[in-house]
């Protein structure tokens, strides 16, 4: 699985942004999606996640504020997201698992969100 996020960028707090994450087959064969984030200096960190099901998780830093959304039809997982604060700055990245143990295996390059106050 091959995944190519797009759509990051620079924005002042309250603003918005959508990321893409194009993959490299079906996404309908993918169990489970993640976006995941990684600010200087901290740990990689779970944003959100999708599963076939349509059944959603976010954390609560982003709760109400980022929607994790796909489109079959263009294999892209995406993320929106409203009311941007300066402490979701970082490099997102989307993820997928390796189908036998279910460890987030597959990931994308990145893409830098900076959220200036």
């Amino acid at each position: 699985v091959r995944l190519v996020e797009s759509g990051g960028g620079s924005v002042q707090a309250g603003g918005s942004l959508r990321l893409s994450c194009a993959t490299s087959g079906s996404i309908r064969s993918i169990d489970i999606m993640a976006w995941y984030r990684q600010a200087p200096g901290k740990e990689r960190e779970m944003v959100a996640t999708l599963n076939s099901g349509d059944i959603t998780y976010y954390a609560d830093s982003v709760k109400g504020r980022f929607t994790i959304f796909r489109v079959n039809a263009k294999n892209t997982l995406y993320l929106t997201m409203n009311s941007l604060k300066p402490e979701d700055t970082g490099m997102y990245y989307c993820a997928a698992p390796n189908e036998e143990t279910g460890a987030w295996h597959y990931w994308g390059q990145g893409t830098q969100v900076t959220v200036s106050p």
